[in-house]
């Protein structure tokens, strides 16, 4: 995914241009430091023609960006300002002022936040979709603020060209992993195309057995297994696997869920977890079960802010300062800790089940879902520790049942009686880090009312 930011610098026509190159430059080499293209449109005056203002616009019309950085770098009236600015109005901007310096014991100023506090109510005004940062005398740049805006800004972006497959729909007739069609391709941007499974059951005649006995080696040359596993079971896994991803390649989804428990357990007797395990590995795609669509469209958020694959947890049990997720199935190997391990084993009915029981990575996490109740969507979102949990089990399995892939997390951004009031959904998406910020203006961006 490319991340393309426009950036223009304003100062006022009476204060020396040196020094206001001087201060574009520094901001340039600071922002260079983020993981953005940046196209440069220069420093814009109010010159009584608007030379310079135009020669922006003219650089930055046609330029694919995600949203506009409007640096100020002095005081400057607001109409060359916006004589920029209102062309990009469906975008969003950061409206950045730089700040003065020392010379000896005293402070000089080009009055940088006389621009800003005089700019930020127009932009009000006007109806433009902003966030305001200032630098301060002697203080680092706030690149951590600017960073989050401008990931938000890119994942916005980012999800109208988004394709989510889904092999089925409402998996165990669920509510809360069901979407509106209309609102999630007019206002998140997510094109959702479902598949019926029996596409995937055709395919399986097309495979190349050449591929499907190179997914078998993969498998047995990178999975621990636990104990023995009867090939047919691991050749069954990859031949589903590369079946779907015909249709991943097909569509170009960079995400998908099966019907698990009503499809592919029931009908075809195949517990999908090793499946969306070779999805992740062969396409990249990010992986949920059971139709979960809110799901999966959270992991895209996710993924355009913070680059990684994320998975999905289910919440087991809640205690007094923390909760209990796990997954039932699978977790992809990027939120593995150490060795994919795979156990084969019997759970209720199905008495053939290649289940992952990897650990998982333990770390500060981000937990964040996407929901749509009553006609407006939310997103709920909480941060905190993700440790490893202590041994617990699901009842059904064979004994020795599995310790199943999990996380204990205890947050601290709310207690567990505030989460759990709050709380939309069995299964909840999980970034490494703090994306705090980041959700929240990606919220504000699309009127999404964010739930803490």
């Amino acid at each position: 995914m490319k991340r393309q930011v426009g950036f223009v610098c304003f100062g006022e026509i009476n204060t020396p241009f040196e020094r206001l190159q001087l201060k574009h430059d520094e901001a340039i080499k600071e922002l260079s430091a983020l993981d953005y293209e940046l196209l440069d449109a220069g420093v814009v005056i109010d010159d009584p023609g608007y030379a310079t203002a135009d020669a922006a616009l003219k650089k930055l019309e046609g330029y694919p960006m995600s949203c506009l950085i409007v640096c100020v770098a002095g005081w400057v009236p607001t109409h060359a300002v916006v004589r920029v600015t209102d062309a990009f109005r469906h975008l969003p901007m950061l409206l950045w002022g730089l700040c003065g310096w020392h010379e000896g014991d005293r402070i000089v100023t080009t009055a940088d936040q006389a621009g800003t506090s005089a700019i930020r109510p127009a932009f009000e005004g006007l109806g433009y979709t902003f966030k305001y940062v200032y630098n301060v005398i002697d203080k680092p740049m706030p690149l951590d603020r600017i960073d989050a805006f401008l990931s938000a800004a890119c994942a916005r972006a980012a999800l109208r060209h988004a394709r989510v497959g889904t092999m089925g729909y409402r998996d165990m007739l669920l509510y809360g992993t069901q979407f509106e069609g209309n609102s999630m391709r007019g206002k998140i941007g997510v094109e959702v195309e479902p598949f019926e499974m029996l596409e995937m059951v055709q395919n399986l005649e097309k495979l190349d057995p050449a591929k499907v006995a190179e997914g078998v080696r993969f498998v047995k040359e990178n999975w621990v297994f636990k104990k023995p596993c009867d090939d047919s079971v691991i050749e069954n896994g990859v031949k589903y696997a590369l079946a779907v991803g015909m249709k991943i390649e097909e569509r170009g989804w960079e995400a998908i869920s099966l019907i698990d428990v009503d499809g592919m357990k029931k009908l075809l007797g195949f517990p999908p977890a090793m499946v969306f395990m070779l999805l992740e590995h062969y396409y990249g795609v990010l992986t949920i079960p059971e139709n979960d669509i809110m799901g999966a469209v959270t992991q895209l958020i996710l993924k355009y802010m913070t680059g990684q694959i994320i998975p999905y947890l289910e919440y087991y049990e809640y205690f007094e300062d923390s909760m209990l997720a796990g997954v039932p199935d699978f977790v992809p190997k990027a939120a593995t800790l150490g060795d994919v391990t795979v156990l084969p084993a019997a759970f209720g009915l199905l008495n053939a089940s290649l289940l992952n029981v990897s650990q998982v990575k333990t770390g500060y996490v981000t937990c964040a879902r996407l929901a749509y109740v009553n006609g407006r969507y939310k997103m709920h979102v909480y941060t905190g520790r993700g440790e490893t949990p202590m041994p617990w089990n699901e009842f059904g399995w064979d004994d020795p049942a599995p310790q199943l892939p999990s996380l204990r997390i205890f947050p601290d951004s709310c207690t567990v009686e505030q989460f759990a009031q709050t709380v939309y959904g069995q299964h909840v998406l999980v970034a490494y880090g703090n994306y705090t910020e980041a959700i929240r203006d990606f919220c504000r961006m699309m009127d999404i009312e964010l739930v803490m």
